[in-house]
């Protein structure tokens, strides 16, 4: 078994980063590759992050074009809104690791659609978050990307699935 893996602001901020062709390509290849295997998780906080991010930081791209990703991924990957299910989780995600709230909330976020594996550059490499690993993108190469996890048997979630409603061609973005 493959495991789902959430992706945090950071890699579809790099994804659109002109400044940094490694890490634009290494985040876009990781995009690629969750895209089209099915396994990318994102939530709506992590799409907020990234519109404010980009438009502010990044002069040169049009705010448009940065909305027409956002519009994208909430229809491709259904991202895990912030409800109450995500705001108890992170509740206990701050009570037992003494995140920052932000954190706990894309922890949360990533407990609550049962991902193994959490990219991003903002979290500790390699904590364990209540059976969340974080890797940061730039560290865990692709190809090592199915050992940097166990994939152990899972209880029944208390939280629904997150499914995907549709396939369709992942936005190249540049």
């Amino acid at each position: 078994m493959t495991a789902l893996v959430f992706v945090d602001t950071n890699l579809f901020v790099y994804s659109r980063d002109m400044r940094d062709a490694m890490k634009r390509s290494t985040a876009t290849e990781w995009l690629r590759l969750l895209w089209s295997q099915e396994r990318g998780r994102t939530s709506v906080q992590a799409l907020n992050e990234y519109y404010d991010v980009v438009t502010r930081k990044f002069p040169a791209v049009k705010a448009e074009d940065v909305w027409e990703d956002v519009r994208y991924y909430l229809s491709a990957w259904n991202p895990q809104p912030l409800d109450a299910e995500v705001l108890d989780l992170a509740h206990d995600v701050e009570s037992r690791y003494r995140l920052n709230w932000w954190d706990c909330l894309i922890v949360a976020a990533a407990q609550a659609q049962n991902c193994l594996l959490l990219l991003s550059e903002d979290l500790q490499d390699r904590a364990d978050y209540g059976g969340v690993v974080v890797r940061s993108p730039f560290t865990l190469r692709i190809a090592e990307e199915s050992g940097a996890y166990t994939v152990p048997p899972r209880p029944s979630s208390r939280h629904r699935g997150r499914g995907r409603p549709r396939l369709r061609s992942m936005p190249v973005t540049g």
